[in-house]
């Protein structure tokens, strides 16, 4: 799901790049499990392709390539998302850990740590990344929104 927020940023985009006489841009690329806000990733478009398509496995590999040459929040996150989405909860918490160490304040980390945490049976500790993401979006954020939703799902608060 590429959140709506990210829609206008990248409908801006366009315009000025249109605008300014450049090709419009053709097909948007899907922000749904990075930190938008981060501007020292690598290229992690193939990933997302390859997670959307659900072919963990492929993504899996790709980040371990890019995580042997990048020490990033962005390369962390995905990895603890995809080994999450392998049912490899352990590995996973890892990969969320490093991604808040380099980034503390990354928000789609911090919403995948709390799902981590509700697939995993522990709802407090998914409650306090709710906590910090409501410190990190005062006015809200898909993240948040997002976090909050799978709590009331599985019947927390």
């Amino acid at each position: 799901m590429i959140k709506t927020s990210k829609y206008v940023v990248l409908t801006f985009i366009g315009l000025c790049a249109a605008s300014a006489g450049f090709t419009a841009i053709s097909a948007l690329p899907a922000f749904a499990v990075d930190n938008m806000e981060s501007t020292d990733a690598p290229d992690l478009t193939s990933v997302r392709a390859k997670i959307d398509a659900k072919d963990y496995a492929g993504a899996l590999q790709e980040l371990r390539d890019l995580a042997e040459d990048n020490q990033q929040a962005d390369v962390y996150n995905l990895m603890g998302f995809t080994l999450r989405k392998t049912g490899d909860f352990k590995t996973s918490l890892t990969y969320y850990t490093k991604a808040l160490e380099l980034q503390p304040d990354h928000k789609a980390a911090r919403e995948y740590l709390g799902e981590l945490y509700i697939e995993t049976g522990d709802m407090a500790k998914a409650e306090e990344q709710v906590s910090v993401l409501k410190q990190l979006c005062p006015t809200g954020c898909e993240e948040l929104e997002d976090l909050q939703d799978a709590i009331a799902a599985k019947g927390g608060n």
